[in-house]
C-alpha cells in the first residue's frame, strides 16, 4: 500500500523539479535578452575604430548580453557531448578525458583514505582510552583546507599529480575516520556482551557484530569524504595544472570561453551528484528498517 504513494510523490517531485528547470531558464533567457541601448557620441575618430571591431554607431544600438544564453550552451553542450573523448594534444582535450583523470585521482586519494581511515577508526572506536588520545589530533588536523597541503606535497613528493591524490586523501581521511570511530563506539553493548558470553573471537565479532551495526555510520562518513573529494580535486587541478576537469574550467577561461566554463561546472555537478546518488543506495542496502 505504500508502494503507489511513494511512486505518486516521486512523480510529483520530478514534475516540481522540471517546472522550477524551466522557471530558472526562462528567467536565464530573459536576462540575456538583446536590448537596446543609446550610442555614445562618438568623435570621427572612435567611430572609426568602433566599425573596424564591427560595432555600431548608430543611435538606439541594439546589445547582445555579454552573458551566454541558454541557446549558446545548448550548443556548446551538444558539441563538447558528440566527441567528449577526443585528444589533440596538451591543452585541447574532451571532457570526458578530462573528468575521467579527475575521477582516477578522486578514486586513488579515496581508497587510500578508506584503507587508512576504516581499520584505525574501527581501533580508536572500540578503545575509550585511544578515542581521547587521538581526539586532539583528529581535531586539530580536521579542520586545515586541504589546499593548504598542496605546497608541502609538491615540495615533498615533486609530482603534481601525486600531488593532487595525496590532497584528496587528506580531505577523505577525516570523514570516514571520525564516522567510523563513531559508528563503533555506538554498538550497542548487549550485542556485544552476546558476542562475548558465546566466545566470539575478536577478529570474528568485528566482522559479524560491529561492522554490520557501524556500517550506515561508516558510508555516512565515505559518502561525506566523496563529497569533500570531488569539490577539492577541481580547485587543486586549477593549482597544479595538466589534466583534469579543474584544469580544464582554468584552461577555458583563460580562452576567454564562457559558455564551455559554465558547460564544465554542470558537469562538474552532475558527476557530483551521481557520485552521491551512488553512496546514497550503498548506505540504504547497509541500513536496517523494521
Amino acid at each position: 500500500m505504500k508502494k503507489p504513494a511513494a511512486l505518486s510523490l516521486g512523480l510529483k517531485a520530478a514534475l516540481l523539479s522540471f517546472l522550477i528547470l524551466m522557471l530558472l531558464i526562462g528567467i536565464w533567457h530573459t536576462a540575456t535578452l538583446p536590448r537596446t541601448v543609446a550610442a555614445v557620441k562618438m568623435t570621427p575618430a572612435e567611430a572609426e575604430y568602433a566599425k573596424m571591431l564591427g560595432k555600431s554607431t548608430t543611435e538606439g544600438t541594439t546589445k547582445a548580453s555579454d552573458f551566454p544564453t541558454p541557446r549558446q550552451m545548448g550548443e556548446t553542450a551538444l558539441k563538447s557531448l558528440a566527441d567528449p573523448f577526443y585528444d589533440k594534444g596538451p591543452n585541447d582535450k574532451g571532457i570526458g578525458i578530462q573528468i575521467g583523470y579527475s575521477l582516477a585521482r578522486v578514486g586513488l586519494g579515496f581508497v587510500f583514505a578508506a584503507i587508512v581511515a576504516i581499520p584505525l577508526g574501527f581501533v580508536i572506536g572500540m578503545s575509550p582510552l585511544l578515542y581521547r588520545a587521538f581526539d586532539p589530533f583528529i581535531q586539530v588536523l580536521k579542520p586545515i583546507s586541504p589546499l593548504a597541503w598542496m605546497p608541502i606535497a609538491l615540495y615533498t613528493i615533486k609530482d603534481s599529480s601525486i600531488s593532487g591524490i595525496f590532497v584528496i586523501f587528506i580531505c577523505s581521511v577525516w570523514p570516514m575516520l571520525i564516522n567510523t570511530a563513531f559508528g563503533v563506539s555506538g554498538v550497542r553493548r548487549e550485542w556485544l556482551n552476546v558476542a562475548k558470553t558465546l566466545e566470539v573471537a575478536p577478529l570474528r565479532r568485528a566482522f559479524l557484530v560491529i561492522l554490520p551495526a557501524a556500517a550506515p555510520t561508516i558510508l555516512t562518513g565515505m559518502r561525506i569524504s566523496m563529497g569533500i573529494a570531488w569539490l577539492v580535486i577541481v580547485a587543486a587541478e586549477m593549482l597544479v595544472g595538466g589534466t583534469g576537469i579543474g584544469y580544464f574550467v582554468w584552461n577555458e577561461w583563460n580562452n576567454l570561453s564562457l559558455t564551455s566554463v559554465i558547460f564544465a561546472i554542470l558537469m562538474i555537478g552532475i558527476v557530483g551528484m551521481i557520485l552521491d546518488m551512488a553512496f546514497a543506495r550503498l548506505q540504504k542496502a547497509v541500513t536496517y528498517s523494521e
